[in-house]
């Protein structure tokens, strides 16, 4: 593997500035030969030329541009991680990289993850989705700052993670207008044999219900089962069946969708937690969602 030694690199960026191998070495207190031989060295390791004479200085190739401007960037993000170090702004947008677990409502995650983006330095969310498994194991390794989830950690997880509690909320059944004002009569009853369309297995709210419906003695007929839960509404969009969100989206779910709460599932509440490898969350994003999904969720 070729490897690139930064120090030549600086010496050609400061000759690509001043134009000329006199004034670099001036900047950067040594002789004129010295900067001449690190320049060599490092056309000889890229195997291409940088600089061609221009009268009595110096004007870079096609290629000696373009190196420039790579090292533009390279030594402003030096400078950037400099800064950060030493606890000074960068002016360089906060990350924040957030797994969502398949099995988390999206439009739930969207509305915790809304405080994030209006802190006053600006953030850039970097979301992706997986299962809890393989998130938390990118948590573990700092490869993740936080991930959402509707279930805490497994206790056996070996890596050292924290599962933060943001809240809770009702579900509540939804369906297209006329599925909604048939089974609002005598519900919960009501869905008994009713079409109906569930998360798949791997989901809290998925066993929850099992639960509710096996204590009611109710036999939904089931539809369809989803690992998405976008698509699942999308299906409920077309008629094909009821199904149960958080309370706390069912407007917004109404909305996008044409849907109509039925009723709320006694009981059943579905809960929502952030996952980190910090015992008291230190990211500001992160403090921030969960501020504010302790006003929004109960």
């Amino acid at each position: 593997m070729d490897w690139l030694n930064y120090h030549h690199l600086q010496y050609f960026w400061h000759v690509a500035r001043e134009g000329s191998i006199q004034r670099a070495s001036e900047l950067l207190h040594v002789t004129p030969a010295t900067v001449s031989i690190q320049l060599r060295k490092l056309e000889k390791s890229l195997g291409v030329k940088l600089v061609r004479k221009q009268g009595r200085g110096l004007a870079l190739t096609e290629m000696g541009q373009s190196v420039r401007d790579y090292a533009d960037d390279i030594f402003a993000t030096g400078r950037e991680l400099l800064e950060m170090v030493h606890g000074r702004p960068t002016g360089r947008p906060m990350r924040l990289r957030v797994g969502i677990t398949d099995v988390m409502p999206k439009l739930v995650a969207h509305r915790l993850l809304e405080p994030a983006y209006a802190l006053d330095d600006g953030v850039r969310v970097e979301c992706e989705e997986g299962d809890v498994r393989r998130l938390a194991a990118d948590l573990a390794i700092h490869q993740l700052d936080v991930v959402l989830s509707d279930t805490p950690l497994d206790p056996l997880f070996e890596g050292r993670a924290y599962s933060h509690l943001l809240g809770e909320s009702p579900v509540v059944v939804m369906a297209v207008p006329a599925l909604a004002a048939e089974l609002r009569d005598g519900f919960p009853g009501s869905l008994d044999g009713a079409p109906f369309l569930l998360p798949t297995q791997n989901s809290v709210i998925r066993r929850m219900l099992d639960v509710y419906f096996d204590e009611q003695h109710l036999h939904p007929h089931v539809r369809g089962e989803f690992a998405d839960s976008a698509m699942l509404k999308v299906t409920g969009h077309s008629g094909l069946g009821a199904f149960a969100v958080p309370e706390v989206i069912a407007e917004d779910v109404g909305q996008m969708y044409s849907v109509e709460p039925v009723g709320v599932v006694e009981g059943v509440v579905e809960r929502f937690f952030a996952l980190s490898v910090e015992r008291k969350i230190a990211h500001p994003a992160v403090v921030a969602l969960g501020e504010a999904a302790h006003d929004w969720l109960k």
